[in-house]
């Protein structure tokens, strides 16, 4: 639909191409960004700007989609719910509402059904986890996109530590899929009315027609709070895991958790059939912003949002703060402007090459050598259960090893990306959860420098010191390094079933060495999805029952080479800034903030790898986290915090090992004044130096011995990962596949390829998504591609 008479010709920077939609409360316009990406921006209308109790809806509706992601949620890209005209943005996406596509095509069944029912429970699964109820949990507010299904409209969702908002006059929920306790006692849902909402949503999916339908929306809510649901046309299969989802008393309901083990168990053919004209093509229409704070009509389909990262986690249960950080790095899902995926651009062949892009110099040769044999090359690794998962690859000889949620780890040839054998993880991917690591000296390591053996990026400089591959390759990995001649993989299995995650030792050929259950709280204490660490040939965790550290041989049979209890009232995790750090460390806090998910006392210790003794702790005030080692001293960064809500970084820390002295410095410009960086990458210190990388694609180079900002540049690559650094040179990768290089002393653009995969990727807290093997730039982007080029021939727009 074309721009009228009286649009604006941007918003918050964003030129305007065309409306897609209004409503009552709003209207919903198609963007791009710098970097071409489209988005949708929800502006409110003006009247509703000065009505305090709308803002304060409008504002929780932000805040609870900052809060959320999973793999089935959507992100935001950006807002401003302060400004004299309050608006929103997220990732435009294409495909159907779950309402059109039964309307279009009929009820659903067998794989179909069970793809949705699965993608939903986790969504809602990830949306719990983070102290957040959806509360509006309907058809309308399911896209069908091309990778999934995908929960939008948090406009009336509520954070557990926010006070409910009830609009004056207004009616919030849709009666045929609200719970009876929405119905009676709006202000006191929890996440069991979600689960009951999910279970509506299915019997309509699989059936056409909902299980309390009635003539009027007044029937409908006296049938959801007395009487029994239909369930007659529920396949079978589907239906003993539903009944108990609509039980009227909220505590008779499965949690989140127990839902989607039960339907994991269903089989890929459940009900196929049952449920009338099931699998009906699904309409490509584009998506058009949803209701949000209000109801937009729907004249066009709904529009999906995206994931922005918040660490805020009151009143979350122990299930989510082992993994908290993975469940927020990739941030999705904005409210009412839909959960929306970004397609961000065409499919473009790995053949494609030019010289340089964006406007800078060409990259210099580097001197070294293509892989032999070396084409450009994409491929594409599924996981256990086909749903997609962002790897991250180690180079090691003349392979790569890769890994990460449904993936334990594969192993491709440089050369040409052939896939020689991968093993996959059962369970559904977790975001944040990639690969722990290479150790061994069988096969040698690839002479291109860029990543250390566990994926962590190191400097040139640093792998001359013997902390990166280099050192790697000469052996002398230390007590718990691999027996001679063989390597050892190490990555991580999601159960099926609810069971802890586990680190899994396998060698070079895919066979498995040996396997392990993990504990701990390492995205907690640690910033980061880090349960297993690599250091000098040992794998380091925290054993189950979360009582000590326990570190194991990585080759040979895996035995506990030592255990060491936590200080009493304390938890802590290891950590290692590298596989060939200086230093080994642990992260600890007390028990007590650990069970409030509200760390602002941690203590840091030294950790010495030999028999796991633990050194003096050294107290740290506010929320810092390790971010990697400088000279021999461990670097941290201190999060900003907006409310209850994480929003970026504000000063740097330098821990010596050595004196036990911490010095920290507040993030400051060239001219002295403070500087503030937003959320976004994963903070990597690499070339020397601490770069942050924010997620519109702006990087800041940081001095840590200072807190001073070397240089600051905008790579154009929209929620870059963190960088890799590799003779001079940094590269940043996203899960789009766009990757842009970077000169590491002044910041210059060196050139940036453009996109190539269709991807919903907006992971908060993204490690690096680039490694180099020798001349070939690797990289991962979002569907598990993994793709390969000549950095000095990098691919080029067109």
């Amino acid at each position: 639909m074309r721009l009228r008479s009286g649009d604006p010709e941007t918003i918050g920077g964003y030129p305007l191409e065309g409306r897609l939609g209004a409503g009552g409360m709003g209207t919903v316009y198609l963007a791009r960004t710098a970097s071409g990406r489209r988005v949708a921006i929800k502006l409110i209308h003006q009247q509703f700007a000065d009505d305090e109790e709308f803002r304060t809806r409008f504002r929780q509706e932000v805040s609870a989609a900052r809060r959320v992601s999973g793999a089935f949620t959507a992100a935001v890209v950006d807002a401003d719910p302060e400004g004299a005209h309050p608006w929103m943005a997220t990732a435009y996406i294409e495909g159907a509402t779950l309402s059109e596509r039964i309307t279009s095509g009929g009820p659903l069944g067998g794989a179909e059904l069970r793809t949705l029912a699965v993608g939903l429970a986790e969504a809602l699964r990830d949306i719990h986890r983070v102290g957040v109820v959806h509360r509006d949990l309907k058809p309308s507010n399911v896209v069908l996109s091309a990778e999934g299904p995908r929960v939008i409209d948090f406009g009336i969702s509520r954070a557990a530590d926010h006070q409910t908002l009830t609009m004056t006059g207004r009616v919030i929920g849709t009666p045929p899929f609200m719970s009876p306790e929405q119905l009676q006692a709006p202000r006191d849902v929890g996440p069991e009315s979600d689960v009951f909402s999910l279970a509506t949503l299915l019997v309509f999916a699989a059936t056409g027609q909902g299980p309390f339908d009635a003539d009027s929306p007044y029937l409908t809510a006296y049938q959801v709070v007395h009487e029994e649901p239909r369930l007659s046309a529920v396949p079978a299969e589907l239906r003993a895991v539903v009944e108990p989802c609509l039980a009227k008393d909220p505590g008779a309901r499965p949690s989140t958790d127990e839902l989607l083990a039960q339907l994991l168990a269903l089989p890929e053919d459940f009900g196929a059939g049952a449920g009338g004209a099931a699998g009906g093509a699904v309409d490509s229409a584009t998506q058009v912003l949803g209701g949000g704070a209000g109801d937009l009509s729907r004249s066009q389909p709904d529009q999906v949002g995206p994931r922005t990262g918040s660490r805020t986690l009151t009143g979350i249960g122990p299930g989510l703060r082992r993994r908290w950080r993975s469940v927020l790095a990739a941030a999705l899902a904005v409210a009412a402007v839909a959960g929306g995926v970004a397609w961000l651009g065409p499919d473009r062949g790995a053949g494609t090459q030019n010289t340089a892009q964006g406007g800078g110099p060409a990259s210099p040769s580097t001197g070294k050598p293509l892989p032999e044999g070396f084409a450009p090359w994409e491929t594409s690794v599924r996981g256990g259960k086909g749903i997609p998962d962002e790897l991250r690859c180690v180079p090691r000889g003349a392979d790569l090893y890769c890994g990460g949620g449904g993936v334990v780890a594969t192993r491709l040839r440089a050369a040409d990306g052939k896939r020689l054998w991968t093993v996959r993880s059962p369970g559904v991917p977790a975001n944040g959860m990639h690969f722990v690591g290479v150790t061994g000296t069988g096969t040698g390591m690839s002479t291109g420098g860029g990543t250390g053996t566990g994926g962590e990026p190191v400097s040139g400089a640093a792998a001359s010191r013997g902390e990166g591959p280099r050192a790697a390759a000469s052996g002398g990995e230390g007590p718990g390094a691999a027996a001679a001649g063989g390597v050892t993989v190490v990555g991580y299995r999601i159960p099926a079933e609810s069971a802890p995650e586990q680190v899994v030792a396998l060698t070079e050929a895919g066979k498995e060495r040996w396997s392990a259950p993990l504990g701990g709280e390492s995205t907690l204490l640690t910033g980061r999805t880090q349960s297993a660490v690599l250091y000098r040939g040992d794998v380091l965790s925290v054993d189950p029952a979360g009582t000590r550290i326990e570190a194991r041989r990585a080759g040979g049979d895996g035995s506990v080479r030592w255990s060491r209890p936590f200080p009493p009232g304390t938890q802590c995790v290891p950590y290692a800034p590298n596989p060939r750090a200086a230093r080994l460390y642990a992260l600890c806090a007390s028990a007590a903030e650990v069970e409030s998910v509200q760390v602002t006392r941690p203590t840091l210790r030294v950790l010495d790898p030999a028999d796991g003794r633990l050194g003096e702790p050294v107290q740290l005030t506010g929320r810092w986290r390790p971010v990697g080692e400088a000279d021999g001293k461990l670097v941290l960064a201190e999060e900003r915090m907006e409310g209850l809500d994480f929003a970026g970084y504000s000063a740097v820390a330098l821990f010596d090992p050595r004196t036990g002295k911490v010095a920290e410095h507040p993030l400051r410009g060239a001219d002295g004044g403070a500087v503030t960086v937003d959320e976004g990458a994963d903070p990597t210190v690499v070339a020397g130096a601490l770069h942050f990388v924010e997620r519109s694609g702006q990087v800041y180079c940081v001095d840590p011995a200072s807190g001073r900002v070397r240089w600051s540049r905008q790579t154009g690559v929209e929620w870059a990962s963190a960088p890799v650094a590799s003779d001079g040179v940094l590269y940043f990768g996203s899960a789009s596949g766009r990757v842009a290089a970077l000169g590491a002393r002044e910041g210059e653009l060196r050139w940036s390829s453009p996109p190539r995969v269709e991807s919903p990727g907006s992971e908060m807290g993204a490690t690096a998504r680039v490694v180099v093997a020798g001349r070939a730039v690797i990289a991962s982007a979002g569907g598990n591609t993994v793709f390969g080029f000549d950095a000095e021939r990098p691919p080029s727009e067109g």
